[in-house]
């Protein structure tokens, strides 16, 4: 919104400061700045407002240290992170661009399953929630529409160089020769030839099995993460944290991808007009960390799925934006192993239960945060724990863009 009025404003009436809104980097601060206010500012009114109208969480008896003590904690808080994401969007970027239109609708569409879901926990008194066939299905839905998005839609490009060229700031993009192309490449970290294009995957049986090769893809990653989100949200602040640095790690990789100087010299793909995505990420990271301000332990309020599912999504879809989700089980490790734990747990306590006739357990308890927690380590600890291992994923994720 801003950038069409300051863009307006600078060719109309050469307004000065205008052309600052030209860049980047200073929309992207902006977000995030605005992402912040808004957390911070109306975040406690959000927390009258949910204690006011009693949307308490429900507390199972699981055995651990200080959980009945947040019984009647609010929850829903990812109402304020999904609107301290969209309005500073709105505000900031080219809402025009199909990829902040995309993750606009991922962000949104999820956001919704989630509230629906919290909505039934808390007003109807149904601890189980939306029923898991209807979570999965607007998972497949919000696939489908990613999917098909960005296999048919003519504004999603890869634009391809002619090699031998020289590119650097002094260089005009109409005195380079380029061809945009549509695509279905992929890259492949911590290789040399590092694309892949998911064509190799019809063995020669025919192009026309490239688009639901890719659609299903789209699908299981949106799933997986968008799950190890939801998972991750178990103690304070582990999921708000966890998903800052994988949003602002993301973010330089979005920067990368949509500048030809950058792309060029990291010799990644250049997928023009992806840079725009570095506005919505700076606005999730604003979010994430303003909404620690609040859900740090011990909490004041509780982001529910309402916040955990759309966050796991808009993390999936902005690694397949910019075509790194082969990335995702670096940088999202901590909502890999989650996930991972409970596979893992219920798959051998159902195993040895028919085997034995009794149900052993590999974990002291599931997702692993519990287990931890099992083990007598506070949980504040224990975030700053995975915290910590989420900034060494962070790093190794950007590690890979010169480690081939």
């Amino acid at each position: 919104m801003f950038y069409y009025l300051f863009t307006y404003l600078k060719e109309e009436f050469d307004l000065m400061g205008a052309g600052v809104f030209q860049y980047i980097s200073f929309r992207a601060g902006m977000a995030a700045l605005f992402s912040l206010i808004i957390t911070i500012t109306f975040g406690k009114s959000l927390i009258r407002f949910l204690q006011k109208k009693q949307v308490g969480e429900s507390i199972r008896d699981l055995g651990l240290h200080g959980q009945m003590e947040k019984k009647g904690t609010p929850t829903m808080g990812g109402i304020i992170i999904i609107l301290a994401i969209i309005l500073p969007t709105l505000f900031f970027s080219k809402i025009g661009n199909i990829y902040v239109i995309l993750i606009l609708v991922a962000t949104l569409w999820m956001g919704l399953i989630g509230f629906l879901d919290d909505y039934i926990k808390v007003f109807k008194k149904n601890k189980k929630g939306l029923r898991g066939i209807f979570k999965i299905i607007g998972q497949i839905g919000l696939g489908l529409i990613v999917g098909l998005t960005l296999y048919y839609n003519s504004e999603v490009l890869v634009r391809e160089f002619e090699p031998g060229q020289v590119m650097n700031s002094g260089v005009q993009m109409n005195e380079l020769k380029y061809e945009d192309v549509k695509s279905t490449k992929t890259t492949i970290p911590f290789t040399k030839k590092n694309e892949m294009d998911y064509s190799v995957f019809t063995f020669g049986l025919g192009d026309w099995l490239t688009m639901p090769i890719y659609v299903g893809v789209v699908i299981f990653i949106i799933m997986f993460v968008s799950n190890g989100a939801n998972i991750t949200d178990g103690i304070d602040g582990l999921a708000a944290g966890t998903s800052a640095i994988i949003g602002l790690t993301l973010a330089l990789l979005a920067y990368v991808s949509g500048n030809v100087i950058f792309s060029n010299y990291l010799d990644i793909m250049y997928i023009p007009g992806s840079g725009e995505l570095v506005i919505f990420c700076s606005a999730f990271v604003g979010a994430c960390i303003g909404f620690l301000w609040y859900n740090a332990y011990p909490a004041q309020v509780f982001m529910g799925d309402t916040g955990s599912l759309s966050m796991g999504a808009i993390i999936a879809v902005l690694a397949l934006t910019i075509r790194k989700e082969l990335l995702i089980p670096v940088l999202c490790g901590i909502f890999l192993i989650e996930n991972l734990s409970v596979i893992m747990q219920v798959s051998y306590f159902k195993y040895t239960r028919k085997k034995y006739g009794e149900g052993r357990r590999i974990f002291l308890m599931s997702p692993l945060h519990h287990h931890y927690q099992k083990k007598n380590l506070h949980e504040a600890k224990i975030v700053t724990r995975f915290w910590t291992v989420g900034i060494l994923l962070a790093i190794i994720t950007l590690a890979t863009l010169k480690l081939r």
